[in-house]
């Protein structure tokens, strides 16, 4: 192998020798050269000095004897030297005794010689006699040209550099030569060895180290290569050995790659047939989803159409004269019809979820107000031993933005669920503001729930164990809706609980705030409270009338009240009141479990007094407390059947063609103090309003010869009646049931079977402001 001079490595290293000896060299020799200048630079001054030295003792003499004849030949007898160019002598008035000159030199390296020495220098001494130093007799005067020092100088100087540069080159040969025999040889002769080596083929021969390097770096060199040809060799054995087992493995695996292409070419026409199989069942599973859509809604009209006659006329046999055991009977299956449409709800927002079908509303609602009166609804299923407790934060907004069905169907099913495993003890439900919307607490002392049952409560149809099931009853849908509901809202629903200790269900619902919170009401007295200090009544006590500015104490059921000064007197146990009146006339406020008010005998001799159910409302709590402060109570004889008539002059057209449903909607209707008139289809109730002028319609959906739809979109195409206000009575809670109902004409929307308090509120929304005092 041929490698240029240049790239060879003796080239190389001799060249970076021969440049540093270079660079030294040509350091040190200007060193030297620099020391020359300064000596020649000296020799100057030091050579006319001696000159002048010479010349001043005769010059002193010819100026003492003013001999001009002898001046001038001194004078040019100094012009004999080489380096001076002028002399003179001169007297003490200044004028010359003798002067002679002579052109300086002329040559081409001259201007070297005067930038490094100057052109020339002036030289003077004063003349005097030996025996009169004192007296000056003149001066000798000599301008010295520095070019016969300085040229002298460059010829050394450059005689220096070039016996430097000499030197520099003959190094650089010496070097080449040696490093070429010492260095290049040897690692071209080993280059081309292995150059010659095929390393393809597997070859053992180890190469051959240069003549006394066997110890050296190339030595050294020539082993590591062996060793490394010798493992070359080893490995291409081995690759040799691998690709011949490699070989014989692709030829097994083509003819593997071979029967699994056969087999997948099978396996993908059963799949093109599960495919179209698969189309089949899913179009034959959105028949089914459909089916059951259309069953579901045909079924909730089919139940919820008995229904609603049966509650309709359950609530109005109540409201007339019955004996208390027909009372009793007729409340129980009062509260079963209500336990099955709740059931029927439950099952059909199951439906709704699987469906995908939930569509949630966002309007303002006062969530307060909905809680308080959620518990005081569900207060009515809790056991005699259990206090139920409604707990409302001050600071919580008085309307937020969100669906409050949807609000009220998580409440209701968590506190339901919280009653019906209660039976001693508390429960409570507590609504507050939280940083990201608002919170619901629901906890109570119950049986509590096991660690492992906790996760699959949650689940549609899933309780605790069986043993709950045939103790406690239910369907195991609450829960399951509760949560369900609450991630709809992209809220959260979580539990705490420990196995016969109780339970906390916690929701945080993103609920924004429509309104700030209401101001606090603002009283003044002094209320004395008589309970336990572990009761419900005694914290919503202890939290609301100091906030409303009531000077508030509390006291221990068997505290004595002889010397206790109090303007209203608050207790929420009927047994340490007796004996009370002959020590305390402060007035009494009472509260009991729903239904459990004192005889009549009894609340008498407690007069004044007022009884009141739990849980307490806030406005219910605050209207009993002005009544008590400002004025003096009578003896008010609480009653939960108690129902306020209503002041309502309304005509109102039925139009049902249910007999049973008729009854029921028209004696509401009259009990709310309305006129009825009666229509039994759509066709019907067209020709009384082209006859009879009416303030509201209450129409059923789904009826023969001419169904509600149809009867509403005819009226509202009617000129008189466009602005007439509509109500739809349906069967069908499916959700696609509003908004069809919406698109015919109608106002709003009332879903069968019905509570009379909700048909008083429609009543109260849509009617117009004169039929209404």
């Amino acid at each position: 192998m041929d490698i240029s001079l240049t790239q060879r490595l003796s080239f190389k290293q001799a060249g970076l020798t021969v440049l540093v000896a270079f660079i030294l060299g040509t350091a040190l020799s200007l060193i030297q050269v620099g020391i020359d200048y300064a000596s020649e630079d000296a020799s100057i001054n030091r050579e006319i000095g001696a000159l002048m030295e010479i010349s001043h003792n005769p010059a002193a003499r010819i100026a003492y004897n003013i001999d001009a004849e002898l001046a001038q030949e001194l004078v040019l007898g100094l012009l004999r030297s080489p380096a001076v160019t002028r002399a003179q002598i001169i007297d003490n008035d200044g004028m010359p005794l003798a002067s002679v000159a002579r052109p300086p030199s002329t040559s081409g390296y001259r201007v070297f010689s005067d930038f490094l020495f100057g052109e020339k220098r002036q030289f003077e001494t004063p003349l005097f006699v030996s025996h009169a130093p004192e007296e000056a007799l003149g001066a000798l005067r000599l301008e010295v040209d520095t070019f016969a020092f300085g040229n002298r100088f460059l010829r050394r100087a450059v005689l220096t550099l070039l016996s430097g540069f000499v030197r520099s080159l003959l190094l650089s040969l010496i070097l080449l030569v040696l490093f070429y025999f010492m260095l290049t040889k040897p690692l071209t002769e080993l280059i081309r060895a292995l150059s010659e080596r095929d390393l393809h083929s597997p070859d053992r021969k180890r190469l051959p180290c240069p003549h006394g390097h066997e110890r050296d770096e190339i030595g050294i060199l020539v082993d590591v290569t062996n060793q490394q040809l010798s493992s070359i060799a080893s490995e291409i054995e081995q690759r040799r050995e691998a690709e011949s087992r490699l070989t014989q493995y692709l030829g097994e695996l083509e003819n593997i790659v071979s029967a699994r292409t056969t087999e997948l070419k099978a396996t993908n026409a059963r799949l093109l047939e599960s495919n179209r199989e698969l189309e089949q069942a899913r179009r034959n599973a959105m028949d089914t989803a459909q089916a059951r859509s259309a069953f579901l809604a045909n079924m909730s009209h089919e139940i919820r159409t008995p229904l609603n006659g049966l509650l309709g006329m359950l609530s109005l046999s109540l409201d007339g004269p019955l004996s208390k055991e027909q009372r009793q009977q007729l409340s129980i299956a009062h509260d079963s019809g209500k336990v099955l449409v709740e059931l029927l709800n439950d099952i059909l927002d199951l439906s709704k979820f699987e469906a995908g079908q939930l569509q949630l509303e966002s309007i303002p609602f006062d969530l307060g107000a909905l809680v308080e009166d959620t518990a005081s609804l569900l207060s009515q299923n809790a056991a005699p031993g259990t206090e139920l407790t409604c707990m409302i934060d001050p600071q919580l907004p008085a309307q937020v933005l969100g669906d409050p069905t949807r609000v009220r169907q998580i409440v209701s099913n968590l506190l339901a669920n919280a009653l019906k495993f209660t039976r001693f003890g508390r429960v409570d439900i507590r609504a507050s503001a939280s940083p990201n919307g608002v919170s619901i607490l629901v906890r109570d002392t119950g049986i509590g729930i096991a660690k492992e049952a906790q996760a699959r409560i949650f689940q549609p149809f899933a309780q605790a164990g069986l043993g709950i099931t045939r103790q406690f009853g239910g369907t195991g849908l609450g829960l399951a809706l509760a949560r369900r509901l609450s991630q709809a809202m992209h809220g959260q629903l979580s539990l705490t609980s420990e196995e016969g200790l109780g339970s906390q269900f916690s929701v945080e619902l993103p609920l924004p705030s429509h309104c700030p919170p209401a101001p606090l009401p603002h009283l003044s007295g002094r209320v004395v409270a008589l309970s336990s200090v572990n009761s419900g009544l005694s914290e919503l006590l202890g939290s609301l009338l100091p906030l409303w500015g009531l000077d508030y104490q509390r006291l221990d059921t068997d505290a004595s009240l002889r010397e206790v000064a109090a303007d209203l007197l608050i207790s929420d146990c009927p047994e340490c009141l007796a004996g009370l009146r002959p020590h305390c006339s402060a007035p009494i406020l009472l509260v009991t479990a729903y239904g459990s008010f004192l005889p009549e005998e009894q609340a008498r001799a407690l007069a004044p007094l007022e009884q009141i159910a739990r849980p307490l409302s806030r406005q219910a709590l605050l209207h009993a407390l002005r009544q008590g402060l400002q004025e003096p109570m009578e003896a008010v004889i609480a009653s939960a059947e108690a129902q306020p008539h209503s002041g309502r002059q309304a005509r109102v057209l039925l139009v049902e063609d249910n007999p049973v449903n008729q009854l029921v909607a028209k004696g509401m209707l009259i009990k709310l103090g309305c006129e009825v008139l009666l229509a039994n289809h759509g066709g019907d109730a067209l020709r009384l309003l082209e006859q009879e002028p009416v303030d509201l319609v209450l129409m059923d959906c789904n009826m023969p010869v001419m169904d509600g739809y149809e009867a509403s979109r005819r009226i509202r195409q009617s000129r008189n009646n466009a602005a007439l206000p509509i109500i739809a009575l349906t069967a069908n809670a499916l959700p696609d049931e509003r908004d069809r109902c919406r698109a015919a004409g109608m106002n709003d929307y009332l879903a069968k079977p019905f509570r009379r308090e909700e048909l008083a509120a429609l009543l109260d929304q849509w009617l117009p402001a004169g039929v209404t005092p």
